[in-house]
């Protein structure tokens, strides 16, 4: 089963009966693994209704929530990839091993700023999975919990900081290597004649330099 996966928010009726959600009311939500897609599927229900369904399937995992309707999320090309929220989706949606850490920390990070909050845990064969929901919109996230060594903290702290802020390459630099790919590095080292700088200025005599 794919592990990390984010989840559709919350929906507006219940599942089981069909009746609409009110703003504020509590609500109970339940996640279960998803065969048509190898992850998992959520649904909402009124107390009532999860209390009388018929031949209930046992869920992977369910909390009681309070329901608010969902928040209409900015399209794709207004999302700025930088901060720790589209990060998190962004890795979620690439769902490549070698982010699992990040991850992690992105979620805990979300946990601490209040815009998510765990709703369960899960132990599973392969490990712990954490589930988190997002306060405004109802996305859940199902997050694998790497077991981060104390003496690697730091280090994954430093790579997701990287990912969020990471350091950009002059513009002239990057012309030049393309330009020169051979000589690039030392045409770009080269210090500037400040005559050429500032063809106005004026210039001093040899042997009389001001420090």
């Amino acid at each position: 089963m794919k592990e990390p996966w984010s989840i559709k928010s919350r929906a507006r009726e219940c599942a089981e009966s069909g009746t609409p959600f009110v703003d504020g009311q509590q609500i109970r939500a339940a996640i279960f693994p998803d065969p048509d897609s190898s992850g998992y599927l959520r649904r909402d229900y009124t107390l009532e209704a999860w209390q009388n369904r018929q031949n209930p399937e046992p869920p992977f995992s369910t909390w009681l929530t309070i329901y608010h309707p969902p928040v209409v999320e900015e399209k794709a090309e207004a999302v700025v990839d930088k901060d720790p929220e589209s990060l998190l989706k962004k890795l979620v949606e690439e769902d490549q091993e070698h982010t699992e850490n990040a991850r992690y920390i992105l979620a805990v990070m979300l946990e601490r700023k209040k815009l998510l909050r765990e709703t369960d845990t899960q132990k599973v064969p392969s490990g712990i999975l954490r589930v988190y929901e997002h306060r405004k919109t109802g996305e859940v996230f199902v997050i694998k919990d790497p077991q981060i060594a104390l003496a690697d903290v730091e280090r994954v702290q430093e790579e997701v900081q990287q990912l969020l802020d990471p350091a950009p390459v002059p513009a002239s630099e990057e012309t030049v290597a393309q330009d020169n790919p051979d000589t690039g590095k030392e045409t770009a080292e080269r210090p500037e004649n400040p005559t050429t700088k500032n063809p106005t200025a004026p210039t001093q005599p040899e042997g009389n330099e001001e420090e």
